[in-house]
């Protein structure tokens, strides 16, 4: 069984959908394209696989997969220059959150004349750009995570800094995505776990932001009841497609419905990524009850009416439980010092960019330097607001 649907852009869903990447590619008139991947996924059969094919009618078929976890601004720079090099004309982008954010990334800089950082999500930067000069991207997630596939941004690591920016423009947005449950079937137990709750993160915390968004709210609340109905199943039992169906479904309404914003959960997790290179999706799971009991006066009530909905007791404790009973299923540990030494934690420093991060501005509890510097601390030592 498979559908097409065209929110917020076209998507072509269904078991071995793969099979149509090359009519992707006719229909936007891509008679070049430049596949993006990283290392690790080139060296999968099913990743040979789809480029033997596509080499049938693309022969000179160009790969750029010199990147991996975190990308960084060179990353997408040498990406550019392949593109240019051999007169590309769109993007492949295939894997999880860094092959998408990479791909569509050289996509939107192959025809900019300024750099990447000038477009950073802040204000109206994204109106710098060239908008003719975006080549078109086709995004095929291999993970049910970060949604990168209907965003509309790119995550990418300023080297210099060190700080992970939100490049932003409307026309990242892919032209056509495919979600084949089938390229996700080998995902580890350990990268289910840890995609699921970056999924998870993304509806939620849309869901709690600030501000009148009843699209936006409604996605995030089906995408949080696909969470619940199908991540233990995936994680258990990789080889279950309908469970892997929904959680692509539910990352791509996480990116989709957190346009509205984000908060502190993303905030915290982005300086931990860009400092010890952590996986996105298992630091968002651990700072993720946390942020929830520092943030509950203000969405108590908004968490209590969806409860019903999630087959959840109508209280705020239950949701809180749920969410630390999955955890534990999911084997994400608790502390942020179980993941890092806490003497190589640098509170101020990761405080500071905490407070920076484009998240924080939607937060539903204002917040401050010392706000930051105590969610840190908490979530070194396990303890909840």
């Amino acid at each position: 069984m498979s559908s097409n649907w065209n929110y917020p852009t076209t998507i072509w869903e269904g078991d071995n959908r793969i099979k149509d990447l090359f009519k992707a590619c006719v229909n936007l008139k891509i008679s070049n394209p430049l596949f993006v991947t990283d290392k690790d996924l080139l060296t999968l059969d099913m990743t040979k696989n789809i480029i033997f094919e596509l080499k049938k009618n693309f022969k000179n078929l160009n790969v750029f997969s010199d990147f991996s976890g975190n990308p960084i601004g060179k990353n997408v720079d040498d990406g550019v220059k392949i593109f240019n090099k051999f007169k590309c004309d769109g993007v492949i982008a295939f894997g999880g959150g860094s092959g998408l954010d990479v791909g569509k990334a050289i996509a939107f800089m192959s025809g900019q004349s300024r750099p990447i950082w000038d477009f950073e999500d802040i204000g109206d930067y994204w109106k710098r750009a060239d908008e003719n000069n975006i080549a078109p991207i086709i995004a095929v997630p291999t993970t049910a995570g970060t949604g990168s596939e209907t965003g509309r941004a790119s995550a990418i690591i300023n080297k210099e800094t060190g700080v992970k920016k939100i490049i932003f423009h409307p026309k990242f947005l892919p032209s056509i995505v495919i979600l084949d449950p089938v390229l996700t079937v080998d995902l580890s137990p350990r990268l289910t776990a840890a995609t699921g709750m970056d999924a998870l993160a993304h509806n939620l915390e849309a869901f709690c932001a600030p501000g009148f968004h009843p699209m936006a709210d409604g996605i995030a609340i089906e995408g949080m009841k696909l969470i619940k109905k199908s991540l233990l199943i995936a994680y258990k039992n990789g080889k279950d497609l309908e469970a892997r169906t929904d959680l692509l479904a539910a990352a791509s309404m996480g990116s989709t419905a957190f346009q509205k914003g984000l908060g502190a959960i993303h905030s915290l997790s982005h300086p931990v990524n860009s400092q010890f290179n952590i996986h996105h999706g298992l630091s968002n799971a651990i700072f993720m009850p946390y942020v929830l009991t520092f943030n509950k006066k203000l969405i108590e009530k908004r968490i209590v009416s969806i409860c019903d909905y999630l087959n959840l007791d109508k209280n705020f404790e239950s949701f809180l439980n749920w969410i630390l009973d999955l955890r534990k299923e999911l084997d994400i540990p608790h502390k942020l010092s179980d993941v890092i030494e806490s003497n190589k934690i640098n509170i101020d420093k990761l405080s500071k960019m905490a407070l920076e991060d484009p998240s924080t501005s939607t937060n539903p509890k204002k917040m401050t330097i010392d706000d930051m510097k105590i969610l840190y601390e908490y979530s070194i030592s396990g303890k909840l607001f």
